[in-house]
């Protein structure tokens, strides 16, 4: 009859072999994979304060639009909300002409973000996990384009537009920023750490080409980044005025460039031209209200997967 080894002691625990004891054969106990730390006071504290920081211009530009002119130039200034909030909206949007400028602003920001997420993917890919002649040269070039000054090329990129025909028109800001520098490298950093070798080889082993590669492959795999580079391309493009201010008017303005019509005049309407500043930036919280939550979501999952 053979007996079965019992632990030394009660209460002690049987100790598996991939678990190292401690001081007295006493079992050391590992933090479990997945176990969630909640943060203390402090965090929260620093996490409020950031809020209040981050919405209080959103909140006193709100407060600015909703006062007269008067109100907002005195000291010390008001810091709740007035009765003209509506009042000041509807003299704006009329004023600056501000439905085509957003009509306009959508356009140019929707096709610029697209543009640049596609052919920024693309190139990240080929720069990234493509073997070719000439391919750091051509990176670094690429990266040495965004030493340059944006303002040296505006003369020579006016006359090019103007040659094409395509001046005071929307084309002309769309065009000469279909892709940006610092997608690319963005796409290609992202793609070298993101996506294995191994997925690429496996795609060249099933005869799938290049392209193949990058539409079943390569795109899920950049979906969290892409998104990422998409929604800092509309904001940028949105907000873009010294470019679109040099070869558009105010017969065919985007929004910043309509807001200029605002400030003109001998005395500023300090509080019209803030609605006209709250009119132009609630497109941008309405679609990161709705299309944020995706974004986070697929930032979190890349991080994970990496």
């Amino acid at each position: 009859m053979t007996t079965q080894s019992l632990p030394a002691r009660t209460g002690t625990a049987a100790r598996t072999p991939d678990e190292p004891a401690g001081r007295g054969g006493r079992r050391l106990l590992r933090p479990r994979a997945g176990r969630q730390h909640h943060a203390g006071p402090l965090a929260y504290v620093l996490l409020a304060v950031m809020a209040v920081l981050s919405i209080f211009p959103l909140y006193w530009t709100m407060v600015a639009a909703s006062t007269d002119n008067t109100r907002v130039s005195q000291t010390p200034p008001p810091f709740l909300p007035g009765p003209n909030l509506f009042s000041n909206l509807a003299r704006a949007w009329d004023e600056a002409a501000m439905g085509k400028a957003m009509i306009n602003s959508l356009i140019v920001a929707g096709v610029i973000a697209l543009s640049t997420v596609m052919f920024a993917t693309l190139a990240g890919f080929a720069f990234a996990k493509l073997r070719f002649k000439g391919r750091n040269a051509l990176l670094m070039l690429v990266i040495g384009t965004m030493l340059v000054p944006p303002q040296l090329g505006v003369v020579p990129l006016f006359m090019m537009m103007a040659e094409l025909g395509w001046s005071q028109q929307l084309p002309a800001v769309i065009f000469p920023t279909l892709v940006s520098a610092v997608g690319v490298f963005f796409m290609r950093q992202y793609l070298s750490e993101a996506l294995p070798d191994e997925l690429v080889e496996a795609g060249r082993v099933d005869g799938a080409h290049s392209l193949r590669i990058f539409w079943s492959i390569v795109l899920p795999v950049a979906r969290p980044a892409m998104a990422v580079l998409f929604m800092i391309t509309f904001v940028h493009a949105w907000n873009d005025f010294f470019w679109p201010f040099v070869v558009l008017d105010m017969t065919n303005p985007t929004v910043p460039v309509a807001l200029t019509q605002l400030s003109a005049g001998y005395v500023r309407d300090q509080s019209l031209i803030m609605a006209g500043a709250l009119l132009g930036t609630l497109p941008l919280l309405a679609m990161f209200i709705v299309f944020g939550r995706q974004i986070v979501s697929g930032i979190m999952a890349g991080a994970v997967k990496g």
